[in-house]
């Protein structure tokens, strides 16, 4: 754990008051003499807090007149375009995400690559009693089988919490599962067979990817906005040609665009593939991360005929450990349920009847607004130090919830080439390639903004814009003399 020096802990106070929009581009900040009368600190310590923050771009000295934010700060980096992947049928090879994996856990390795949530930012303590308590009072429970749908008690809270998505559901309708990627598994299972091609997003993310490896399908990827999402223009030409099975998808905040379709649209792809009779899944892990003042809906609240199997879990808002999700899998019902009673019978008792309790004490709502304040700081926090310390010709999306953040560096630079060299310096990315069947975008990667900031956050970024622009001067020497 890195001990801060007081000029450091200040600046952090500051800098934070920035990235909130606190102090905007362009505002004067407190001089030296009142900053040192607020804090009770010396005036050394406000102006080492100053200099850090003229090191890292966030305010700018003019001479006689004060210390102010940076104009440019407001001037976020340039977004990436539309995607444009070889609009082709592809088999699926993720044999390259198993080494990641074992990268992202080597001891001392900044995870600036795993889209996880650290342990700060989550409900731990009010988990762990919670779940003491029910390991006391149902003890013969949790030690006996139970039915493939799931508890009682835990299907009655997320039905009442479907308002917010736009559905009204029975808990009859939900199956719980082990966390998403199960209940992605169990739907694609549902509506496909080996050798079928599934339309997805570009890039996707790898988990759906290894999944649909899993499951000899293939892929079909199509351009995607890292704003509004998938093409509906590329899928419906693709879906008239024919030979599609599926559509799959990360409807809001997406892994790892960041993308968020507008109800509209959403309508509009209900729409369309109920016109081919294609089911959707829909993934929608994020949904509840959004900084705006209402959350999105799903893509299953446009459903009218029962073919969006939509899929969720408390992964990435509670934890990742107690692999506790569902799926409301419409007129698929009866093959999902019955598939889950072969593939392992039932979830967990003890962490639904924890989940349960946890959604019903008041206490998620509380949670997930300080969540949401926290990433969404971080994600500013992350942004400003790319642009301060990456070449300037970096693209940055600007997502309106999730956690993480794609980047897309100059055309020339190698990401797996970045990976490699940051991995010499304890630091992991998520190289583009992984979230890709054809292995595009291998000047991009994803970055999670998860992790509480701190220096070694900092340090980790400037470490990755070096790098970067390391790699690019000397791209720049050998088109030169070549």
């Amino acid at each position: 754990m890195v001990v801060k020096n007081l000029y450091e802990k200040v600046a952090d106070r500051i800098s934070g008051l920035i990235l909130e929009g606190t102090l905007k581009s362009g505002d004067r900040l407190p001089s030296v003499r009142k900053l040192h009368k607020q804090l009770s600190v010396s005036i050394s310590t406000v102006l080492e807090a100053y200099r850090l923050l003229e090191d890292k771009g966030l305010i700018v000295a003019r001479p006689q007149s004060g210390y102010y934010v940076k104009q440019s700060l407001a001037i976020a980096s340039e977004e990436p375009k539309l995607s444009d992947p070889p609009i082709s049928i592809s088999t699926v090879d993720t044999s390259l995400v198993a080494r990641i994996y074992g990268d992202i856990n080597k001891p001392g390795i900044v995870k600036l690559g795993a889209a996880i949530p650290s342990p700060e930012i989550l409900p731990v303590a009010a988990l762990n009693r919670l779940m003491g308590k029910v390991i006391r009072d149902r003890s013969s429970l949790i030690h006996s089988y139970h039915t493939p749908e799931g508890c009682q008690s835990l299907r009655q809270e997320i039905a009442k919490r479907a308002i917010d998505i736009g559905c009204y559901l029975n808990p009859d309708s939900i199956i719980i599962t082990n966390g998403t990627t199960e209940a992605v598994y169990l739907a694609l299972k549902s509506v496909t067979k080996p050798g079928d091609t599934v339309a997805i997003e570009s890039p996707s993310y790898y988990g759906l990817l290894q999944t649909l490896e899993s499951l000899h399908l293939k892929a079909l990827e199509l351009p995607t906005d890292p704003k509004y999402g998938i093409s509906l223009e590329h899928l419906a030409t693709a879906l008239d040609r024919g030979g599609i099975a599926a559509c799959a998808l990360v409807s809001n905040f997406s892994n790892p665009l960041g993308s968020c379709m507008s109800d509209a649209k959403k309508r509009s792809l209900v729409k369309l593939l109920d016109r081919y009779n294609i089911p959707l899944i829909e993934d929608d892990i994020y949904g509840d991360l959004y900084f705006t003042e209402n959350r999105p809906k799903a893509i299953k609240a446009f459903d009218t005929r029962g073919r969006v199997l939509y899929c969720t879990s408390v992964s990435k808002i509670l934890s990742p450990g107690l692999r506790v999700g569902w799926i409301i899998p419409g007129c698929y019902q009866t093959e999902v349920k019955r598939l889950k009673m072969v593939l392992n019978l039932t979830t967990a008792i003890a962490t639904q009847l924890t989940v349960a309790a946890f959604l019903n004490n008041g206490g998620y709502d509380r949670h997930l607004r300080k969540m949401r304040q926290t990433y969404r700081v971080q994600m500013d926090r992350i942004r400003a130090a790319i642009c301060n310390y990456f070449p300037p010709q970096t693209k940055i999306t600007r997502p309106q919830g999730g956690q993480v953040l794609w980047v897309e560096l100059p055309g020339t630079i190698d990401v797996m080439n970045l990976y490699d060299r940051a991995l010499e310096y304890q630091i992991s990315i998520a190289p583009g390639m992984i979230f890709s069947p054809s292995k595009s975008y291998n000047n991009c990667f994803r970055i999670n903004c998860g992790l509480p900031w701190s220096e070694d956050i900092d340090r980790a970024i400037q470490i990755l814009g070096a790098l970067s622009q390391q790699q690019l001067a000397n791209k720049v020497l050998t088109s030169k003399y070549s």
